[in-house]
């Protein structure tokens, strides 16, 4: 039953039009829950980020004060990647996604690996093709559609203007990273609406190219019902500039436990998502001045 319904899921994805940059994971319990002797262990760390940042980079110090007013700064790294948005959408791209439970020592006991590329078919529409996709190992958790949700709009999270209204938007500090000064501000949802995914967590802002560096929070809500619980594990997304001119999504890690309620049992787990091959379709569009994708 469940290899049956993963294979579902991807036949699924196979089909799936993309409208935007793919995003990340969430999981839900499997239906039975025998295999669980390393539930209290935790997963080992995953591998380094890349660099996120050019080496020419002035520093300055965390406690130093914005130049410009919170709310300013805030309308100015929105629109940014409300421009960011449409250029992806103009990008083709190969994402590898992988998921591992996690037994005694750290050692993975199950796995889910799936490589697709993004790419346009001659009409110019995008879509999502599935190039490797080997059988499933999990055996404590599979993916839900939600997971799916998440791994394409919530982990490569993006706050344009038009998602503004949705969130509260806290300041926190200005702050290096890496080689960068960042604005860093936590994020939360004004309110959960039904069937509606969110992000919950922290962004670092460039405070000179005025777009998102770095995320870390997770996707909401869990889901908790009657027939089992949806929950959902905490991610940081890294991004790298791309051609000058943007800040794209390379990277995603989880290493976290899911806490499931019913029944009561703890799952550890290790996720990456990568992002490579980025290159613009269509050469006869010029950077900056984004053209929205069919």
């Amino acid at each position: 039953m469940r290899k049956s319904k993963m294979r579902d899921i991807q036949t699924r994805r196979i089909s799936k039009g993309l409208t935007s940059g793919t995003g990340v994971i969430a999981l839900i319990l499997a239906a039975f829950t025998g295999l669980l002797s390393a539930a209290q262990q935790q997963p080992s760390a995953a591998a380094s980020p890349p660099a996120a940042a050019p080496a020419s980079r002035a520093q300055a110090t965390a406690e130093e004060a914005p130049s410009i007013p919170i709310d300013q700064i805030i309308e100015k790294f929105a629109a940014r990647e409300a421009e960011f948005k449409t250029e992806r959408d103009n990008y083709t791209y190969t994402q590898n996604f992988k998921i591992e439970t996690l037994g005694p020592g750290g050692v993975s006991n199950g796995k889910y690996e799936m490589t697709s590329e993004i790419v346009f078919n001659p009409q110019g529409k995008r879509y999502e093709n599935v190039t490797y996709a080997p059988q499933s190992t999990l055996q404590s958790i599979t993916l839900s559609q939600q997971d799916l949700n998440d791994l394409e709009n919530v982990q490569p999270f993006v706050l344009t203007t038009s998602e503004l209204p949705k969130y509260d938007v806290k300041y926190v500090s200005h702050e290096p990273l890496d080689e960068l000064m960042t604005y860093v501000f936590d994020v939360a949802p004004k309110r959960l609406e039904k069937n509606q995914r969110y992000f919950q967590g922290r962004i670092w802002v460039d405070d000179k190219d005025y777009e998102i560096v770095k995320t870390d929070g997770k996707a909401v809500p869990d889901i908790h019902t009657k027939d089992g619980d949806n929950v959902f594990p905490r991610f940081e997304t890294f991004r790298e500039n791309i051609e000058g001119k943007y800040w794209f999504p390379t990277y995603t890690r989880s290493n976290d436990v899911l806490h499931f309620t019913n029944p009561r049992i703890d799952v550890p787990i290790r996720m990456t998502v990568r992002y490579t091959n980025y290159k613009r379709f269509g050469v006869t569009i010029k950077i900056g001045a984004p053209k929205k994708a069919d």
